[in-house]
Formats: structure tokens, C-alpha cells, sequence
């Protein structure tokens, strides 16, 4: 290895002044030389000083100087000890510290000479800069190491929108990750031109790793549009994108503005192994108001589709319940038990199953008398099994069941077996209906326990009648029926209106609710207000005018159910290449709706009564009837009696005489004459083409 020129030349002149240093006390004690000596080493004695005061200030670089120094102090220490001793010295020690000088100015000065040019050790962060810019640009305020890495290194990135770096601070468990506390470089000059762009750029990472927050002023430093503070976390977000805890999770893909639940925050996550159901909590700020929820954008991020029925939310105030089931809830069948359909104290009974996992209830009675209902569904959507449910549960708490269907079927008429009225046709549904409207006279009339005439209350010992029950299946045709159409939808109008108070409750069954398709909006509102609506799977195109009808509000109106909950059968594009056929779908969705207890419909699955193993064992022993008192009333006024038989005489108003008749009676279709509709029937509505010819006909007397 070459050595350079200096040091060379350097250390010849080491080992020719050793010789002199050793002979010259010993020789010439009085010689110059030895005063030249003293002044060196005074001069190199009073840097090493200076040197050694500059370090207790902080000053970088001093033990070079020291070094450099060294020799000429040790040399004036080599002279004064050879000339305080007798002779050489003791074992010629004069020689050995001239030779031991030399030897030690040929290993300290090539090292003393390297460290002199040499700058200070580069931080962690790129671009070191010369101790000389440090000194000028940084004051030293007794910052730690890593601040003072962290100013060279923003002070070689010329100091981005005019600041300067008053501390830095490392993160805990990241190696790059810190936040440091800037400052304005003009006192009292606000920071302008700072932005995510800028710190990025200096440090080299992406926009989306930095963060600059405002700074509160504090006791002890100012705050203000001077001062920013600015987190780096290039670590901490791709740990956070690769294994996002569940806050973060939820932060960044559920609750993060454009999310399915914006502004939602993540509470707990729940596992029901048992039910095989996630159920995730969430908390929406007060101030903003009711959690807006996409369903769809929800499903996607959950790894599901909505189509499946896997997802369900529940909103309690700003509380959000998702639950995430592994298979749809509502592909499952809840077989109906008479313990499930036995109201309790309060009247209440399990309709079905929420898609939560939540039991469904419904009622026989409210706070204001005896219940109503509404049962919605298309042919083959669950209908007459929903009936039955309601059926059972009115019977097993002792109420008198009536059903009246427009037509026949097989589960309706093993249903009818044990109700204490069942028949078919528009005339029996206004048969039934007479009766009802009259029960409401006779009950209003009768007196209990106390003497006294009371509303009907199930908490009150001593009423003298039972609950009644009445169903009304296919309403809406027996209402459009020409003959007994208006009676019927009149005297429905008018129970459901009255009936409660004397406990008398209609349910009525059917396609639709719709005003236009004949039910009348005060029917309708009676009804919805004293019961628990349940509809069935309907057409995508007519759930939101159903539940319009209903008077649901519009921004609580849900999606249409799906045509299928099980899951789609995978290998189609197997399929298509083979040239086969896709299978079957499967139609599972009997059962399948909507309960809409309070102001937003709850999707539900209700129970399942096998109709063909016997549903005996739902009904109770015996089938409750009216009193004898009631009985002998409706037959005093010619309503009790076989309703299957054709009408009888004078059941709609006196016969005429063939010979009088002026034209105002009309016949029968088995040419019985009758009597024109009673003056409170709908004369004038007229809602399909065969109401109106009907009409005309009578009008004309034509037959």
C-alpha cells in the first residue's frame, strides 16, 4: 500500500529528531535547541487544551487535533525528563524514550492525518451532510441523535415548504416509521406549500404513508398554522394492507366515506359456532344521524352476495348488527311445535325465524283490543301455511275461529276442521261477516262479572265472551264478487274499525293490499295499525308499492328477496363447453318474507306445519264456540245458521211479488229473487269489466 508524500516526508523527520532528542540534553544541556523544543511543546500543550475544552461544548472533531498535538507535547516531556537525569538515565531510559517518541510518532500520525479529513459518520437516513453545514444551519439545542439525523436529512432536501425540524421520534416496532414536529423557518410566517406530495418526496415513500395533522398550542410551545405535525408510516400501512387488524379492516373497506357503511366504527366481532353465524357490532356517531347501509356494496365486502341470504342488519338507533351466516338461514326449515305457537302471557307467539337468527313474533291481541292481521303472498308462496300457523295460535289461547275462503283447497279445509266455522264463497265471507257485525251489538249489550259493560281486555277477570277470530282468505275476490262484493268490503270496513273493543279480530288473507285492486285506504289502516303485517315472497316489481301501502316509509322499503337461497351450483362453464344442461333451480323460497312489526320490515322464515303428517297435534282437544246467550242472539236476528246453504228468504230484505215487482229487485243466478243492495252498500264502485255489465244489467232489468 502506497503512503503518501506527507506522511513520508513526516516521519523521516521523526527519526531524525529522535537522535537529537536523546543526545542533546546529555551533550549540550545549554544548547538552543532545547529552548525551541519548550516552545513547541508549549504551543502543542496549549492546543491539546483548547482541544480537550472545545469536546466539553460539543464540538466534533477534537480528537483528531489532540493527536496532531500530541507529539509536540510528548517531545518538550522527552527533553525535560532527559535533562533532569543523571547521565543516560537509569538502563540509558534518555535513548528509550527518544526511540519510543519516534516509534509513536510513525503510528499516530498517518491515523491522526486520516481522521482530520475524514467527515462525521452518516445517519441512517440518506444524503449525510458536511459537519460545516450542521453548524451553520442547526442550532445545537441538545436534540438526541436521531432528531439531529432526521434535520440533516430535511435540511438536504432543502428544507421542504420553508421549515425546519424542531423533534423527531421513532415508532416502536417499525424501522422506518416516525413523527416529527415542524416548525415554520420564518418566526411567525405561517406554513404554506406543505403538503402530503412534498413530504413524500423528501423521504422517498407514497403519498398515502404520510399524514399532517394541525398543531394545538401546549403549555411550554406554541401551536398555530406555524407548526404542523407529520406522521411517516411507510411500515405500519403495509402491515396494515397486508394484515389489517379488525379496526382497520373496518375503517378502511366498511366504515371509510364512499363505504357500504359510512362513517360506521368497528365495536366487536361475535362468533357463534353453535349457529354457524359472525355477527359484526358497529357504532355510527350520534351526529350522524340514522346508519345508511348499501346491502350490496355490504355483501361484496363480506365475500358473499346479497343474493344468497347469508347477510342480514339489524339498526337499534346508531347500533349496527351485520350477521354473516354460513349458509342462509332462511334455506333452512323451522318446523312448527305447539309449544312454539302457544301465546304467552302477553299474547305472543313465534311466527318464524329472523335472517339475524332472531325469533319472530306476532299476536293475538294488542294493548287496544284483539288483533287484526294482514297476510300477503303469491300462489305457492306460503299463504295458507302462515294461516295456519295463526289459526293454531288463536285456538290455543282459547279464541272462536271462523274461516271463510273464496275457494277451496285441500289445506284449508283440513285447516277447517278445527275452527268453528268454515265454509266457501263469497256469500258464507259475508254470512261471517253479518254475524261478526251483529256480535258487536249483542257484546256490547252483555254485562260481566261486575254488572257493568266493559271494553274487551284479556287482563280483566269476568268477561262473558271468548276472543273470535275471524279469516278471510282470498278477500280481495270475495270483495269483487258482483253480488256480495260492496256488503262485504262494507261490513269489513266496519268491524275492523269497531271490532277490536269488542274482541273481535279479522285477518285477512290475499295476493294484494292495493287501494286500487279494491281494498278501501281505511280498511287498509285499520288493519296495519292493530296488527303485525306479514308478507310473503312477492314480485321484485310490487314489493315497493306493497310496502307502500303498508305505509312504510320510503327509505325503509327492503330488496326484493331473491328467487332462490341456495347457493348456485358451480361448473356452469364446464357445463357449457360439454353441451349440458344446467340443472334445476331450486325454488326454496316458500316461507320466505318479510314481518314488519315496527317501521322497518324484518325478512323472516316462518314455521312449517307438514299438513301431510296430521296437524292435529297443534290444535287444542276441543273447539272453542260462541256462548249460548251469543247463539240465541244471532239466531233471534236470522244470522245463525247452516251458512253453506243458498240465500234464503228474506236473508237480503223482503221477496217481492213477481206480480209488483217494479224493476227495482233483480233474481239470482239459480232465479231466487233478491232485493237491491242495502243503501250503505258501494253501488258505485265498479273495478273490472264484469262489475260494470253486472251493473248495466241491473239498471236495465235485463237478465
Amino acid at each position: 500500500m502506497s503512503v503518501p508524500r506527507g506522511v513520508a516526508l513526516e516521519r523521516t523527520l521523526y527519526t531524525l529528531a529522535a537522535p537529537v532528542l536523546a543526545v542533546a540534553p546529555n551533550i549540550a544541556p545549554e544548547s538552543p535547541v532545547h529552548s525551541v523544543v519548550q516552545v513547541a511543546g508549549a504551543a502543542g500543550a496549549v492546543s491539546i487544551g483548547r482541544a480537550v475544552l472545545d469536546a466539553f461544548n460539543g464540538s466534533s472533531g477534537t480528537g483528531p487535533r489532540i493527536l496532531r498535538w500530541s507529539p509536540l507535547a510528548l517531545a518538550a516531556a522527552v527533553d525535560i525528563a532527559a535533562r533532569n537525569t543523571a547521565g543516560w538515565g537509569p538502563w540509558c531510559m534518555d535513548v528509550l524514550a527518544a526511540a519510543g517518541w519516534a516509534a509513536a510518532g510513525w503510528l499516530v500520525l498517518p491515523v491522526s492525518r486520516g481522521r482530520g479529513r475524514r467527515l462525521p459518520a452518516a445517519p441512517a437516513l440518506p444524503v449525510p451532510q458536511p459537519v460545516q453545514q450542521e453548524q451553520e444551519t442547526v442550532v445545537d439545542d441538545g436534540a438526541d441523535s436521531f432528531t439531529r439525523q432526521v434535520r440533516r436529512l430535511w435540511e438536504g432536501r432543502g428544507l421542504p415548504a420553508r421549515t425546519v425540524v424542531i423533534t423527531a421520534h421513532p415508532h416502536d416496532g417499525v424501522p422506518h416509521d416516525l413523527t416529527m414536529l415542524l416548525r415554520s423557518a420564518e418566526p411567525g410566517r405561517p406554513i404554506s406549500g406543505l403538503t402530503d406530495e412534498v413530504v413524500a418526496a423528501a423521504f422517498g415513500v407514497e403519498t398515502g404513508d404520510v399524514t399532517i395533522r394541525q398543531v394545538v398550542r401546549q403549555y411550554g410551545r406554541e401551536g398555530g398554522p406555524s407548526w404542523r405535525q407529520v406522521d411517516i408510516t411507510p411500515d405500519a400501512n403495509e402491515r396494515r394492507r397486508k394484515a389489517p387488524t379488525p379496526q382497520q379492516w373496518w375503517a378502511d373497506r366498511i366504515g371509510a366515506v364512499g363505504g357500504p357503511v359510512p362513517g360506521s366504527e368497528f365495536v366487536r366481532e361475535v362468533r357463534d359456532d353453535q349457529r354457524r353465524v359472525t355477527h359484526y357490532i358497529a357504532q355510527v356517531p350520534d351526529e350522524l344521524g340514522e346508519p345508511r347501509v348499501n346491502l350490496h356494496a355490504l355483501a361484496a365486502e363480506m365475500r358473499t352476495k346479497y343474493d344468497e341470504g347469508r347477510l342480514f342488519v339489524t339498526i337499534d338507533g346508531g347500533q349496527i348488527l351485520i350477521s354473516l351466516w354460513d349458509t342462509s338461514p332462511l334455506a333452512q326449515v323451522f318446523p312448527a311445535t305447539r309449544a312454539l305457537l302457544t301465546p304467552d302471557k302477553d299474547g305472543r307467539w313465534v311466527t318464524g325465524y329472523l335472517g339475524n337468527g332472531q325469533p319472530a313474533r306476532n299476536r293475538v291481541y294488542t294493548d287496544r283490543g284483539a288483533a287484526h292481521g294482514i297476510f300477503v303472498a303469491p300462489s305457492g308462496g306460503g299463504k295458507t301455511q302462515l294461516m295456519a300457523l295463526h289459526v293454531a295460535a288463536d285456538a290455543l289461547f282459547g279464541a272462536v275461529v271462523m274461516l271463510a275462503t273464496e275457494a277451496p283447497d285441500e289445506k284449508t279445509a283440513a285447516l277447517g276442521e278445527h275452527t268453528a266455522r268454515y265454509g266457501v264463497g263469497a256469500l258464507y265471507m259475508l254470512r261471517l261477516l253479518r254475524a261478526l257485525n251483529a256480535l258487536m251489538e249483542i257484546r256490547g249489550e252483555m254485562p260481566w262479572d261486575d254488572g257493568h259493560v266493559h271494553e274487551w281486555d284479556p287482563g280483566r277477570p269476568g268477561c262473558p265472551y271468548r276472543l273470535v277470530s275471524a279469516y278471510l282468505d282470498e278477500f280481495l275476490s270475495a270483495a269483487r264478487d258482483g253480488l256480495y262484493g260492496a256488503e262485504v268490503m262494507d261490513l269489513a270496513e266496519r268491524i275492523s274499525v269497531k271490532g277490536r273493543k269488542y274482541g273481535l279480530g279479522i285477518k285477512v288473507a290475499g295476493q294484494s293490499i292495493y287501494v286500487q285492486d279494491g281494498f278501501t285506504q281505511l280498511l287498509c289502516e285499520n288493519l296495519r295499525e292493530n296488527c303485525i303485517p306479514v308478507v310473503l315472497k312477492v314480485a321484485p316489481k310490487k314489493v315497493a308499492d306493497m310496502f307502500k301501502a303498508l305505509g312504510v316509509s320510503a327509505e325503509h322499503i327492503p330488496e326484493p328477496l331473491p328467487r332462490s337461497f341456495s347457493p348456485a351450483e358451480k361448473g356452469r362453464i364446464e357445463r357449457v363447453m360439454n353441451g349440458e344442461p344446467e340443472p334445476p333451480s331450486d325454488s326454496n323460497t316458500g316461507g320466505a318474507g318479510w314481518i314488519v312489526e315496527g317501521k322497518t320490515p324484518d325478512v323472516l322464515r316462518t314455521l312449517f306445519m307438514d299438513f301431510k303428517n296430521g296437524i292435529d297435534d297443534f290444535f287444542p282437544d276441543t273447539v272453542a264456540q260462541l256462548t249460548d246467550h251469543e247463539i240465541t242472539a244471532l239466531e233471534e236476528r236470522g244470522l245463525w245458521f247452516d251458512w253453506t246453504l243458498p240465500p234464503q228468504p228474506g236473508e237480503f230484505g223482503p221477496e217481492p211479488d213477481d206480480e209488483d215487482d217494479d224493476g227495482d229487485g233483480y233474481a239470482d243466478r239459480r232465479g231466487r229473487a233478491r232485493s237491491p243492495r242495502r243503501s250503505g252498500s258501494r253501488q258505485d264502485t265498479i273495478t273490472s269489466p264484469r262489475e260494470a255489465l253486472e251493473a248495466l244489467k241491473h239498471l236495465t232489468g235485463n237478465r
